[in-house]
């Protein structure tokens, strides 16, 4: 299922397969609060289908810069708060070195992850300082993917995880 560009969405566990779905209008999407800020689709991936690192869904980012997935949150300012998500693949044949970039109020973080397009992950984190009573959460990836045993499939790092927690 891809997430066309304008939908506004969040991460929502215990995503029904389509066929579950009541028939409305407009459809219901499967990453509620999320906003697609690109002209590419980001894809969602289920654990019926794919084998996703943690519970039963994740992001693709299957368009390097030109698919970036944002959020606004509430936040205190001048409060710090911690971000930590998942950078990894689903063991579907996407490959190479993959770099997830996290932007949150005036930090960033680059996240590299090494896929044989065989599953697995890394944990990215970052602190970042609110200036504001809402900031930002912003991700895309670096660079295009392709599959190994179809190049022209793109494909690319897969997001999972997400969370944003008052800093220690």
């Amino acid at each position: 299922m891809y997430i066309q560009p304008g939908e506004e969405c969040r991460l929502r566990r215990g995503h029904p397969r389509l066929q579950e779905l009541d028939l409305q209008y407009p459809p219901p999407s499967p990453l509620p609060g999320w906003i697609i800020e690109s002209l590419k689709a980001v894809r969602h991936l289920d654990s019926h289908h794919f084998t996703v690192p943690f519970e039963s869904a994740a992001v693709e980012l299957v368009a390097g810069r030109e698919s970036a997935i944002a959020q606004i949150i509430g936040t205190v300012p001048k409060k710090v708060y911690t971000l930590s998500f998942i950078v990894g693949d689903v063991k579907h044949g996407c490959h190479r070195s993959m770099l997830v970039e996290a932007f949150a109020g005036k930090d960033s973080v680059k996240v590299p992850y090494e896929s044989k397009g065989k599953g697995g992950y890394k944990v990215g984190k970052m602190r970042f300082m609110a200036l504001g009573p809402r900031t930002r959460i912003t991700f895309f990836s670096s660079f295009y993917h392709t599959k190994v045993d179809d190049p022209g499939t793109t494909c690319g790092p897969v997001l999972d995880e997400v969370k944003v927690s008052p800093a220690a």
